[in-house]
C-alpha cells in the first residue's frame, strides 16, 4: 500500500527543454526572445496606461482593447522566467506545482483572449449596425460584466484538468518539450489512463474556440451586410477600416492556435523544432503584434500614446 501511494505521487521536478540542436548558442537565441518579451510587455503596458489616463479613450471599444492587452500579458508573463532560465543555462528544472500554475495561466488567458475577441466583434457589430444605440447597449456596467464573465468562463473549465494532474503518476521521462509547461505536453508523460483529460480538453477547446470563432464569423456577416447597404464607397471603406485591427488580432491568435493544435495532435513525429517554433509563435506573437497593430491602425490610441510619452510643455506647443 505504501509503494502504491509513493508511485501515485507526481514527481516534484520536471525538466524544461530549450531549442534542440542549438544548445551551444542558447545565449544568442535569448536575445530575440528578450526583445519579443520587452516589446510585448512594454507595448501592452503602454496601451493599458494610455486607456486608463486618457479620457478620450474611455469608450467601449478601448475598454475591450484594455481587456485584450490584459489577456496578452497573462499569456506571456508566466513563461518569461522559465524561458530565460533555460536559454541562459541557469536551470532547466521546474517544480510540479509551479508547472501546474503556469499551465493554468497560459490556458486560462488563451481562452480569455478568444472571449475578448468575440466581445470586440460584438462591439464592432453594434457600432456599425446599430450606431444610435451603441452607448445605451454597451454601458460601462455591462462592459464590466462582460469582462468578469470572460475571465470566469476562461478560468473555471481549466481547473478540473489542473486538479486531475496532481493525482497522476509520472513514471515516464520528466523532460518536457518546451521551455514552459503546456497541458498537452505534460499529459503525454503520464503512465495512467488520461482519456478524461484528452476528451475533456478537446471538448472545451471545441466549445470555446469553436463557438467564439463562430460568433465572430456571424458578427462579421451582419457587419458586411450592413456595410453593403451603404451607398458611398468612401463610407463603406471607413466602416470596414474600424474593423481592420480586430480582424488582424483574430488572425494573429487563431492561426497559430490552430497550427499548434494540429501539430500536437497529428504531427507527433515531426521535428521537435516544429513543435517548439509553433508553441513560441502561439505565445509570443499576439502580445507583440496586437499593441503594434492597434497603435498603427487606430488614431485615438496613437494620440493617447503620444500624450503619454510626450512632455506636457512640448505637447502644449504642438497644439
Amino acid at each position: 500500500m505504501a509503494v502504491f501511494n509513493a508511485s501515485s505521487i507526481p514527481s516534484s521536478t520536471f525538466y524544461l527543454t530549450g531549442i534542440p540542436g542549438y544548445e551551444a548558442i542558447h545565449h544568442w537565441v535569448s536575445i530575440p526572445f528578450c526583445i519579443f518579451y520587452f516589446i510585448g510587455i512594454a507595448g501592452n503596458c503602454t496601451i493599458l496606461h494610455a486607456i486608463r489616463t486618457d479620457q478620450s479613450l474611455h469608450e467601449p471599444m478601448y475598454y475591450f482593447l484594455a481587456m485584450l492587452s490584459f489577456a496578452d500579458m497573462g499569456m506571456c508573463l508566466p513563461t518569461l522566467v522559465s524561458v530565460l532560465r533555460v536559454l541562459w543555462s541557469i536551470s532547466r528544472e521546474i517544480e510540479f506545482n509551479t508547472c501546474v500554475i503556469q499551465m493554468f495561466f497560459i490556458h486560462s488567458f488563451s481562452f480569455m483572449e478568444s472571449a475578448v475577441l468575440l466581445a470586440m466583434a460584438f462591439d464592432r457589430y453594434i457600432a456599425i449596425c446599430h450606431p444610435l444605440r451603441y452607448t445605451t447597449i454597451l454601458t460601462p456596467q455591462r462592459i464590466a460584466r462582460i469582462g468578469i464573465v470572460a475571465f470566469l468562463r476562461s478560468s473555471l473549465p481549466v481547473i478540473p484538468l489542473m486538479i486531475r494532474l496532481t493525482y497522476f503518476p509520472f513514471c515516464h521521462s520528466h523532460v518536457l518539450s518546451h521551455s514552459y509547461c503546456l497541458h498537452q505536453d505534460i499529459i503525454r508523460l503520464v503512465c495512467a489512463d488520461t482519456k478524461f483529460n484528452s476528451i475533456y480538453g478537446l471538448v472545451v477547446i471545441a466549445l470555446y474556440w469553436g463557438l467564439d470563432s463562430l460568433g465572430i464569423l456571424v458578427s462579421y456577416i451582419f457587419i458586411l451586410r450592413s456595410v453593403l447597404n451603404i451607398a458611398s464607397w468612401e463610407e463603406r471603406l471607413k466602416a470596414l477600416n474600424t474593423c481592420a485591427s480586430h480582424i488582424c488580432a483574430v488572425l494573429i491568435l487563431y492561426v497559430p492556435m490552430i497550427g499548434l493544435s494540429i501539430v500536437h495532435r497529428f504531427a507527433k513525429h515531426a521535428s521537435p523544432l516544429v513543435h517548439i517554433l509553433m508553441a513560441d509563435i502561439y505565445l509570443l506573437v499576439p502580445p507583440v503584434l496586437n499593441p503594434i497593430i492597434y497603435s498603427v491602425k487606430n488614431k485615438k490610441i496613437r494620440r493617447g500614446i503620444i500624450h503619454l510619452i510626450t512632455p506636457k510643455r512640448i505637447h502644449s506647443t504642438l497644439r
